[in-house]
């Protein structure tokens, strides 16, 4: 399948590192125009800066901007005013028992994670139904449907997205525009690394703490590995593609076979 989005302009919230610079670099080697987003003007200039030292040709612009605020949102609108592909990846993670998470960090976890993406479909899904074509895509996880005991902050926010996603794939009916989410598993990346220590020891070499990670707290996994964030690029690109045009208001797996169920 030859996917070009030549003359598509994307957005990638958090796309400074991990998943969301994957995600960045896999649309800008299909031709997209990309604009990389990070809350550090210098850290999202290097990540623009990786993605063309690998594609020499990209297109890629960094544009920083806190996006769990309505200004940093309303700034990056004035920055960017339209787009043709919005992928709201931004979001974070993090171990904690339930019984001790405050009210301040379950309200910072829905401001990043949800409403972040709440703002930006917001500002940019008009655009895209009178042009008559786009694309939103939120990134969400197997954390959605299968609630981990040691963050259910996270989980419940990326429960919240698979409603978000379905709401406006419905606003968006008829004009061409399609809303979905990516249910994404278990993903290396630094900040995966740095949670799997926390949780089955620091001092173990990093191939053996995955194994017991995986063996320990995500054992349903059916490839029975940390999912590489280019494998999460390519499901992107396809969902941001023409040929994906059939399927919107869908929550599609990207999970290793983590969530032992027929349907999300």
């Amino acid at each position: 399948m030859d996917i070009d989005l030549s003359g598509r302009r994307a957005l990638v919230s958090g796309s400074s590192q991990g998943i969301g610079l994957a995600i960045a670099t896999e649309l800008a080697r299909a031709g997209a125009a990309v604009i990389v987003n990070g809350r550090g003007q210098d850290r999202t200039a290097r990540a623009a800066a990786t993605i063309t030292e690998r594609l020499p040709d990209a297109d890629v612009t960094a544009v920083a901007a806190d996006l769990a605020t309505a200004e940093g949102a309303a700034g990056l609108r004035d920055r960017v005013p339209d787009v043709d592909i919005l992928v709201n990846n931004l979001g974070i993670f993090g171990a904690r028992p339930v019984l001790e998470i405050d009210d301040d960090e379950w309200r910072r976890y829905f401001e990043v994670n949800v409403l972040s993406a709440v703002r930006l479909t917001r500002a940019y899904l008009p655009g895209m139904m009178e042009r008559r074509w786009g694309r939103v895509l939120n990134i969400a996880s197997d954390s959605a449907i299968v609630i981990p005991a040691e963050m259910v902050h996270y989980g419940m926010t990326k429960t919240a997205l698979l409603a978000v996603t379905r709401g406006f794939a419905k606003a968006a009916a008829g004009t061409g525009v399609t809303v979905n989410s990516v249910i994404v598993g278990p993903t290396h990346t630094p900040g995966v690394e740095t949670f799997v220590g926390e949780l089955v020891g620091e001092d173990l070499p990093w191939d053996e703490a995955e194994r017991r990670f995986m063996r320990e707290h995500r054992p349903d996994s059916l490839i029975q590995r940390l999912i590489e964030p280019t494998e999460i690029g390519n499901v992107v690109v396809y969902l941001s593609s023409e040929f994906s045009s059939a399927t919107t208001g869908g929550a599609v797996r990207a999970d290793g076979g983590y969530v032992d169920a027929i349907l999300p």
